[in-house]
């Protein structure tokens, strides 16, 4: 009875997601396909499927599915994606949907614990073009650069240039940015050797931190 209530919340929510104007296909469909309920603590999976943000614990939060539906549907651009960069994995939850949406996916995790707990849930799913890493991801992943999109799930100051740099061209950064309550989401695109820069919603999201955990 449990399983069948969470995939009618999963239902649910994709039928929202799509009220609220996210088009993309293949977005709704990573919706469909991956268990919100999974990536949450049990004390709250009962909310897994409403439009709200999720404690995680060390001061982290997972984000109101709406929020990750939009920065995901923008960075993607309708295009297809081959290698993409995740900063800031958390419980794995846009890993997953990211895991769905590119060939590639590279994800890095500032506090140990959380990049454990992510890789099990990920290798649960069966999800083999994952790698997460327990890693300062606002130095990005020089090694496996360029990307055809970076995704931040926390928030700096302003977006570091070792991250741009790691942009494919074409490529599209998406990001909240800005201090405290005054945040915006921001999506970045490469061309050439310059990058568009275009201011999008008011946004809230923890802080982006260098260094590890």
């Amino acid at each position: 009875m449990h399983d069948l209530l969470h995939e009618r919340g999963q239902s649910r929510l994709v039928e929202l997601l799509g009220d609220l104007g996210i088009n993309d296909v293949f977005v709704l469909d990573a919706f469909r396909r991956v268990p919100r309920h999974w990536f949450v603590d049990p004390a709250v999976a009962d909310s897994a499927y409403t439009d709200v943000t999720l404690p995680l614990g060390y001061q982290q939060t997972l984000s109101q599915p709406s929020v990750v539906a939009r920065m995901l549907e923008l960075v993607r651009g309708g295009r297809t994606l081959h290698r993409v960069l995740e900063v800031g994995a958390g419980s794995g939850f846009q890993t997953a949907l990211l895991a769905h949406l590119a060939e590639q996916v590279y994800a890095i995790e500032r506090i140990a614990p959380l990049a454990v707990e992510a890789r099990k849930r990920i290798e649960r799913l069966e999800l083999h073009n994952v790698v997460i890493r327990h890693g300062d991801g606002l130095l990005g992943w020089s090694e496996c650069q360029p990307f055809d999109a970076i995704i931040l799930a926390a928030c700096p100051e302003s977006v570091p240039e070792v991250l741009l740099a790691q942009l494919a061209e074409g490529g599209r950064l998406i990001a909240p940015v800005g201090l405290g309550q005054r945040q915006q989401l921001f999506l970045y695109e490469r061309d050439g050797e310059s990058v568009r820069e275009s201011p999008l919603d008011a946004a809230f999201f923890v802080p982006a931190l260098a260094g590890l955990e």
